[in-house]
Formats: structure tokens, sequence, C-alpha cells
């Protein structure tokens, strides 16, 4: 009945030490490792106005936020960038 308890308890930050304490030694008290691979970040210096003027069209959008608009802008700008020159290779096989 005291583990029952013990779930239901809210604990404190000292409380919370002492458990973490306890148990740091005891592998058994441990799940597997997580590995994460962080994500490489690109940072793009803009102008004061050019970052007002992508923060508006984040909203606008209605975008969670502006890498999302970004990302969807780069996207679309190279899906049509890629169309042209496929376009384009294929007009000069053609002669």
């Amino acid at each position: 009945m005291a583990n029952l308890n013990m779930k239901n308890k809210i604990l404190s930050e000292e409380e919370i030490d002492e458990i973490v304490i306890t148990q740091v030694n005891d592998d058994s008290q441990w799940e597997e490792p997580i590995h994460v691979n962080r994500s490489k970040q690109l940072s793009i210096p803009v102008t004061s106005k050019l970052a007002e003027r992508i923060a508006f069209f984040t909203r606008l959008h209605h975008e969670p936020s502006v890498g999302d608009w970004l990302r969807r802008i780069i996207q679309e700008r190279l899906d049509m960038e890629e169309s042209a020159f496929s376009e384009l290779k294929h007009d000069l096989e053609r002669k």
C-alpha cells in the first residue's frame, strides 16, 4: 500500500533528488539509453526589414513557426526551379 501512496504523491525537488541519488549506480533502475541525432541547423543572416516581412507572412499563412514557413517556401521554390530546369533540358534535347 505504501508504493501506491508514493505514486500518487507529488514529490518535491529535494525528494526527487534523493531518489535519483540512491538509484544512480543501480543500472536496473534505469531504462536503456536513448540516442538522439541532432539535426543540423542553418543560420542565415537577414536584415531586420526582411525579418519583419518573413514574420508577417508566417503569421498571414498561419504557420506554426518562421522555420516552418521558410521550409515550405524554399521547397516550393525548389520545385519550380527543378520543373523549369527539366523543361529546358527536355527542350534542348529535342533540338
